[in-house]
């Protein structure tokens, strides 16, 4: 991308349980945000917000927002593939638990997302994820809000 552009925010929505907190972040950052989603979503959003709904398919809403984010992005995701992609444009990829991916933790994370799915085939692993806890919310709203911060200092 050439010359300078503002920071957005891009959701992978359809599960993303932080929603209304970037909106929170976002309106007072003053930041635009793509809620990117396979189905049309029932949530007041606002002036900043733009929903975009993609075709049905496991990897179309991933697919929009690599196509579109760009270096001084936010891409809030706990898809580690979208993540990486992400990354590897110099967008900044977020988990909804404040997670940070970054080139030195996403090849770790992909062996870890693959060594898991392997045990669930295997049936040595019952496949549950950690509940969402309060924490997890909290941790997120902070670091989102640090890394609009920080993308808006950069020239």
């Amino acid at each position: 991308m050439q010359g300078t552009r503002e920071t957005s925010i891009y959701v992978d929505a359809d599960a993303c349980p932080v929603k209304d907190e970037i909106l929170k972040v976002a309106y007072r950052h003053n930041t635009p945000v793509f809620l990117v989603s396979n189905q049309w979503m029932r949530i007041d959003a606002g002036p900043l917000v733009e929903k975009i709904v993609v075709s049905a398919g496991a990897d179309e809403a991933d697919n929009w927002i690599a196509d579109h984010i760009g270096q001084k992005d936010i891409a809030i995701t706990s898809d580690i593939p979208l993540a990486k992609r992400c990354l590897e444009v110099g967008a900044t990829a977020l988990g909804p638990t404040g997670r940070i991916f970054s080139t030195d933790n996403i090849g770790m994370a992909l062996a870890m997302r693959e060594l898991k799915a392997h045990l669930r085939e295997t049936g040595e692993s019952n496949g549950h994820n950690p509940s969402f806890t309060n924490a997890d919310r909290s941790n997120f709203l902070q670091e989102l809000d640090r890394q609009i911060v920080l993308l808006s200092k950069q020239p």
